[in-house]
């Protein structure tokens, strides 16, 4: 599995980015997410894929597109500046671009109504990532995640699903399993959020936890619970063909060992 992982770089500039991408280079670490959010949108989202593009020919790089975080002025201009971004991913080198309608949805200018903006454009071969959050209605009384998936996949544009973190394996093999009825004559790979518990982590989402990210109150209370769900859940990932994606820090030899062995002791 430690070949196929990605590992999800986080930074607060160019020079940090280079730190990340050197260390990734020293430690065989070719799988790469640029995540959209935070300090990463708009110019400094723009500079990375140019200063990749430009000093790391190397790298399998997945781009995260947030439709919100990227927003300029009005929905035409940022539906333009999609299609160039989608234009020039060839030139920059993207493998992949995950397509994401943010925290906060535009109104009229989220996921679906990208993706059916693009089916109209029949000269544009492109195929994308979503995201999918399998929590949604059984902890936050959201129940528009099927529909709306049902609408992105009927595009014929979807070519990976990119699943939510979250603690209950019973409901992410639940929506694991009605996503593969619906999108049964697609090749879809799939991807799954993993984040390596820690004392710090917990604290940090005690203090403020992410919208719509569930964790139980079993793996928050005791660290050693965190541990075994972990254990599950890269076990669980393992069967299903589904390629971890590591959102915790790993840019130090000690954490990125404690990913390695996570992922090498899963039962």
């Amino acid at each position: 599995m430690n070949n196929k992982i990605r590992f999800e770089l986080s930074f607060k500039n160019i020079s940090q980015l280079d730190d990340k991408l050197n260390f990734c280079k020293l430690n065989n670490i070719k799988n790469i997410n640029i995540p959209c959010k935070g300090l990463i949108k708009k110019d400094l989202f723009n500079s990375t894929i140019k200063y990749i593009s430009k000093n790391y020919n190397e790298f399998n790089v997945t781009y995260h597109y947030s439709l919100y975080h990227q927003y300029s002025k009005n929905k035409e201009k940022s539906y333009q500046e999609f299609l160039d971004f989608v234009k020039s991913s060839k030139t920059n080198k993207i493998y992949e671009i995950l397509l994401v309608s943010g925290s906060n949805k535009k109104k009229n200018f989220d996921s679906v109504d990208v993706l059916a903006y693009l089916k109209r454009k029949k000269y544009l071969k492109v195929k994308l990532g979503i995201a999918y959050n399998p929590y949604l209605e059984k902890y936050y009384n959201i129940s528009s995640e099927r529909e709306r998936f049902e609408k992105k996949i009927s595009t014929g544009l979807i070519n990976s699903i990119w699943f939510q973190y979250g603690t209950d394996i019973k409901v992410l093999q639940n929506e694991m399993t009605y996503l593969k009825n619906v999108a049964k004559e697609e090749k879809l790979n799939l991807f799954g959020s993993l984040f390596i518990p820690s004392k710090q982590f917990i604290a940090r989402f005690k203090f403020r936890p992410w919208k719509e990210v569930y964790i139980s109150e079993k793996c928050l209370s005791d660290l050693e619970n965190f541990f075994d769900f972990t254990n599950d859940l890269v076990s669980f990932y393992k069967k299903n063909n589904i390629t971890p994606v590591i959102e915790s820090d790993f840019s130090s030899l000690e954490k990125l060992h404690s990913v390695y062995s996570f992922l090498e002791n899963e039962r």
